[in-house]
């Protein structure tokens, strides 16, 4: 029986353990200049010394106008190299592979008014963001594809309405992943934090089919359209028993519908969540963040009460 606590391995990068620090954006740590400071960098190794499975790094913009806030991490210059590959430096230390997370805030409702050429620029502005991550030492990039940011408005039949080659909701990601195809290899690995719902379930199941098609390593199912959410529910017939969030629910829909890993998200704050999530549903990984950040020691309090109920189960046995 796999257990939070199994390790995991994907090509050639090694996981050990199933949980996962996902991309908590940390406005009050960082500047207005998107560079690394120190007190990221002591964020990062406080969560690194606990050994998690995986960090991936908070939401990273491409480009200053496309920031969410004026004090977000960015990789728009190789001047932020180096700083990127201290955080990299302090995860490997502690033997923890990390991922970064590249972004564009994206352009909400008005996406489909857009031009064509200033999306080829932005598509080219992620395009030598991928090359600057890889430089910096990640083990791996997560392309942000959910909360209604870029890559979701053009993902979403709600706001996409586009009549050129960006209405067809794939075409960024697919012209993404095939530019950078050749960075990708067994000790660089491809993850994709999607929408379960763009603005249903179904709309997420095609699209973690396309993206497995397309040589995505791991997804990472949260959210889509904020408007459009609780419609997803009702649709995919969201069970009344189901112990946990929606959002979650929408991971364990689309975990039925590929082989490839995948990661659950939201609210899940206690071993005994988490480890449901994996023996239960069949999640491969799950995401911990705003207990990682209020309880220092949850890692710690994670075995503890994990070995606790392996030693009850074994006793029931």
């Amino acid at each position: 029986m796999k257990t939070i606590f199994t390790p995991y391995q994907i090509k050639g990068i090694s996981f050990k353990n199933r949980i996962v620090l996902p991309p908590l954006v940390r406005f009050s740590l960082l500047g207005t200049d998107g560079k690394v400071n120190q007190n990221l960098l002591d964020w990062y190794e406080r969560i690194a010394k606990t050994e998690v499975g995986l960090i991936v790094v908070e939401a990273t913009a491409v480009e200053e106008a496309g920031k969410l806030r004026e004090n977000q991490l960015g990789i728009w210059s190789d001047e932020m190299i180096e700083g990127l590959s201290k955080i990299v430096e302090i995860c490997h230390h502690y033997e923890t592979p990390v991922f970064i997370q590249i972004h564009h805030a994206g352009f909400k409702e008005k996406i489909s008014e857009v031009s064509t050429e200033r999306l080829d620029e932005i598509l080219d502005l992620f395009v030598q963001a991928f090359h600057r991550a890889k430089k910096a030492g990640f083990d791996g990039i997560e392309i942000h594809g959910a909360h209604g940011y870029l890559l979701s408005q053009l993902s979403s039949s709600v706001w996409n309405h586009r009549e050129d080659c960006y209405g067809n909701r794939f075409y960024f990601a697919k012209q993404l992943i095939e530019k950078t195809r050749d960075l990708f290899d067994e000790s660089f690995l491809l993850s994709y934090r999607m929408s379960g719902n763009d603005p249903e379930v179904a709309d997420g199941i095609e699209m973690a089919k396309f993206l497995e098609k397309m040589g995505v390593d791991l997804l990472h199912v949260s959210n889509g359209v904020p408007k459009e959410v609780k419609q997803a529910v009702k649709i995919s017939n969201y069970p009344s028993g189901f112990p946990f969030h929606w959002i979650t629910f929408l991971g364990t829909e689309i975990k039925k519908a590929v082989k490839i890993p995948v990661i659950a998200v939201y609210g899940i704050k206690t071993e005994e969540q988490a480890s449901c999530l994996i023996e239960d549903f069949d999640l491969d990984f799950v995401a911990v963040g705003r207990a990682m950040i209020f309880y220092p020691n949850w890692m710690e309090k994670c075995r503890k009460d994990f070995e606790k109920r392996m030693k009850q189960k074994k006793y029931e046995n």
